[in-house]
């Protein structure tokens, strides 16, 4: 009898990712990667995808991401690791247009067959998108691991960043919070198939919205809250910014069961580290109870997209999200002048 896939990995999806603090520590001292004039976006702002001009009406976009099981299900295991990787795509504000397979298997251990959902999990989420695998690469390896290659395209003075956030916008979360909590659960056997069902569907529902958005002149800026959580990510779009950020706690919104399992005690490791990463970088509400600053920093696995929107357009981009299938989408918070930092609120003044 196989193994279960989560027994195999020491992590699972982005909570497997390194700390914001430790990564910086990595990268910090890489060598400049020099004057080159179509590269319009690079690793200096933290951003989701490279992006390089092909001319004057094009731009491609490129990213990768890969992780660990998040569940046990193979199909599903897949299906879950594409939408997190072509959110990278949607999130400035491109469209997919192929993607490469990133494979790493226990050949020993897991039988072709578990591999081959793996694959048709993913490969089923691109038709979604509507976008082939178009080959990729694998490897032997002790952890089974899936992601992909993205690649999109988009027109170079269309490019959403995540560091052209403007004083006055407000801030638009597409997908509710509490992905790693309840992931973590799973692993506990403490959540219910309710529970269950809204892991599995809110980390599949593919953040195409950002495809449409990018089109939009009222969207300023976008990032996809993944490994880092709201905090994380928040955080390096006030830096990227040169601004102030303000989230109105009480207008985030959790996953079915995600407070209460938060409050009973179940986290993910992700959750601390990442607060010890980048805490002095946020100033917390008087009194917030540690729950609900793990589940600011809980690692979302193909979370929702952070949108800074012009305040006059706020209302008419909440409802084209919404229309769109997001119905967790909400205005969470505001950019304003000051330091760059994440303030936490408990007022819910936004709109």
């Amino acid at each position: 009898m196989e193994p279960s896939l989560t027994s195999l990995a020491h992590g699972g999806g982005c909570g497997c990712k390194i700390s914001p603090a430790v990564l910086r520590e990595i990268i910090g001292g890489s060598a400049p990667m020099g004057a080159f004039a179509d590269l319009l976006v690079g690793a200096d702002t933290c951003d989701d995808a490279a992006v390089w001009r092909l001319n004057d009406e094009q731009a491609l976009v490129a990213t990768t991401d890969f992780f660990m099981p998040i569940v046990d299900d193979p199909y599903t295991f897949g299906r879950i690791a594409a939408a997190n990787a072509l959110s990278d795509i949607y999130a400035m504000g491109a469209k997919p247009i192929f993607a490469l397979a990133l494979v790493g298997m226990p050949i020993d251990v897991l039988s072709t067959s578990t591999i081959g959902k793996i694959l048709e999990g993913g490969a089923s989420i691109c038709a979604e998108a509507g976008i082939p695998v178009a080959g990729g690469h694998s490897i032997d390896s002790v952890e089974p691991i899936y992601g992909l290659v993205a690649i999109g395209l988009t027109h170079p003075s269309r490019i959403v960043t995540n560091s052209a956030a403007r004083a006055g916008d407000v801030l638009i979360l597409t997908k509710a919070l509490g992905v790693g909590v309840l992931s973590a659960a799973l692993k506990q056997g403490r959540l219910d198939a309710a529970g269950y069902a809204a892991l599995i569907a809110t980390t599949t529902q593919l953040n195409h919205i950002g495809g449409d958005l990018g089109l939009s002149q009222d969207v300023h800026a976008m990032t996809d809250v993944t490994g880092f959580g709201l905090l994380g990510h928040a955080l390096e779009m006030a830096k990227g910014s040169g601004a102030r950020i303000t989230l109105f706690l009480d207008r985030v919104r959790a996953l079915p069961q995600a407070e209460a399992l938060a409050q009973a005690g179940i986290k993910t490791g992700a959750s601390a580290r990442n607060w010890a990463s980048y805490g002095e970088g946020v100033s917390l509400a008087d009194g917030l109870a540690d729950w609900r600053r793990d589940l600011l920093c809980d690692p979302q696995t193909s979370g929702g997209l952070l949108v800074s929107v012009a305040a006059e357009a706020a209302e008419t981009v909440l409802a084209q999200i919404r229309g769109a299938g997001f119905s967790h989408a909400e205005a969470v918070g505001r950019v304003e002048h000051g330091r760059p930092c994440v303030v936490v609120s408990l007022d819910d003044h936004v709109l």
